[in-house]
């Protein structure tokens, strides 16, 4: 199947109004089987749904977008300690496409992850993908874990809602210039800002 994809890799600032389009439309057909909630942040032209990628990995098809990674450099604190990542996020696979995988994508961003010199790339996702992300290893070298709560903040400050949320999610940590050792061991992670 990754024959029928090309996979390009682009920074945010080179996007044009027709890419972001295009984009938030895939995201609306994605996320939306999921419940109404998850597409609403991609309505209109919008093409994320938390913090702004700066980077990212978009494959396309003769049907257009098909898959979907986004990476953002940030400083996260795991424990007590500050840690230069790159976070990957807002994953996205057409559902006709679903044997594609976000193992591909991290097959393109890995090399990108190293050119970056970042110590660890990193990802949360919920419990229900845990199968799907242990796959990961057969790539790139990656690690999940669990019993970490990650705390960030909400996209747009609410006058109904609390600015931070804290979940009980897997973290995927992908040692990139450190090993896996230099990890901090720590049960809680904020990342100073919304999630990708």
């Amino acid at each position: 199947m990754c024959s029928r994809v090309r996979w390009t890799l682009r920074w945010e600032s080179e996007l044009q109004l027709d890419d972001h389009v295009e984009l938030a439309s895939f995201f609306r057909k994605t996320y939306g089987p999921t419940g109404a909630f998850n597409a609403k942040p991609f309505e209109g032209s919008r093409s994320w749904a938390g913090a702004r990628p700066e980077l990212r990995a978009i494959a396309y098809d003769s049907n257009g977008v098909a898959a979907h990674m986004g990476l953002l450099r940030r400083f996260i604190k795991v424990g007590e300690v500050d840690l230069l990542v790159a976070e990957l996020g807002l994953y996205g696979v057409r559902p006709d496409l679903e044997g594609l995988g976000i193992s591909h994508s991290l097959r393109v961003m890995y090399p990108v992850l190293q050119q970056l010199r970042v110590p660890f790339g990193f990802g949360a996702v919920r419990h229900a993908l845990q199968k799907h992300v242990e796959r990961f290893g057969r790539h790139v070298p990656a690690n999940v874990l669990s019993g970490i709560r990650v705390r960030s903040t909400l996209p747009d400050a609410r006058l109904d809602l609390p600015p931070t949320r804290i979940e009980d999610v897997l973290v995927v940590v992908f040692p990139v210039e450190l090993a896996m050792s230099d990890w901090p061991t720590a049960t809680f992670i904020d990342r100073n800002g919304p999630e990708l």
